[in-house]
């Protein structure tokens, strides 16, 4: 199956719309993220506006709101499909209750590795999600690494599949992940991010998912001890823009934009890296458990019929699935 590129159609898009763009004045944008100012996100995120005002000798300007005070996630997504919001930077997996091709990046294991989610994001494959968001008014700009999501909780490692069963295990608003823990009989309970500390300091859900990064800053690992390295999820972020906004943008500066954005994720790669190694150091020295797992396979197997709901759901996009699995 071959794929347009959805870059390559915005950029025949930019011809029909330049005449009117190239009139536009001067442009002011505001950006969401919900991370605190020191975040890896956070730093590439300056970096796009900071390239972007140099670039364009002050014409565009971008202002990114940390700590997420533009609102929550779901309705920052929907803000920027109407353009109430410019750009943002977000995880592919609240996407995907709205945007279809999102979800691939959510299914269990399918990437191998993060070198291997560097590689196929930056050619056919985040193209070919590139064109579902832009089909819903949003533009991807860069790819960027949130790592790979494992297990925690208060209660126990997890070594294999029979030890989710039981659990109570916060996700993100995807019905993918509640189907990816219950495959493996335990209880999911999608909830806002804010409140995963205090749910499980007060019992309310047992535990969480997610990279070491955010395991860290946000304290999790004060109460949830038992970080167990599945490695379940490795969900690519993109940083986004309004195709509103973008439609405003000469093509010149649509040009400048883009490679703002490509270049900031490679700021963002680096950042996180070094982020995701500090963060591990911290945790085990604040007394967490970690444990890697032996043999992924169960876990794997497991996810079989997640697979199939999913393919069954949106068989038109069994070729891009298999696009990634096929991959070396």
């Amino acid at each position: 199956m071959k794929f347009v590129s959805g870059f390559k159609k915005l950029a025949l898009g930019a011809v029909l719309v330049g005449t009117t763009a190239s009139m536009a004045n001067a442009l002011d944008m505001r950006g969401w993220n919900i991370h605190v100012e020191d975040y890896p996100v956070s730093i590439a995120m300056d970096s796009f506006a900071d390239e972007i005002a140099e670039k364009t000798d002050g014409e565009v300007t971008a202002e990114t709101y940390h700590n997420g005070v533009l609102g929550s996630q779901p309705d920052a997504i929907e803000q920027i499909r109407l353009g109430i919001i410019d750009f943002g930077e977000f995880s592919l997996g609240p996407m995907g209750q709205s945007i279809p091709e999102t979800n691939v990046v959510s299914l269990p294991f399918i990437f191998k590795s993060i070198p291997q989610m560097y590689e196929l994001m930056d050619g056919a494959v985040g193209d070919a999600i590139g064109e579902g968001m832009i089909a819903k008014g949003i533009v991807p700009l860069g790819w960027y690494d949130a790592g790979a999501r494992s297990f925690y909780n208060s209660v126990r490692p997890i070594n294999t599949p029979a030890d989710v069963e039981g659990l109570k295990v916060r996700v993100m608003n995807n019905d993918l992940f509640v189907d990816m823990v219950a495959a493996m009989d335990g209880n999911a309970t999608p909830m806002a991010f804010a409140e995963v500390y205090q749910s499980i300091k007060t019992g309310v859900v047992d535990g969480a998912e997610n990279n070491p990064p955010s395991y860290e800053s946000t304290n999790h690992f004060e109460v949830a001890q038992y970080y167990s390295l599945t490695e379940h999820l490795i969900i690519p972020e993109c940083l986004c823009m309004s195709l509103k906004t973008w439609e405003k943008l000469t093509p010149e500066q649509q040009d400048i934009v883009m490679t703002a954005g490509r270049n900031s994720a490679n700021v963002q790669r680096e950042l996180w890296q070094e982020r995701e190694a500090s963060s591990m150091e911290i945790v085990q020295a604040g007394g967490t458990v970690v444990n890697t797992i032996a043999d992924k396979a169960p876990f794997q197997t497991a996810m079989t019929p997640v697979y199939e709901g999913f393919l069954a759901d949106n068989p038109d996009l069994t070729d891009l699935v298999n696009m990634i699995r096929d991959a070396d």
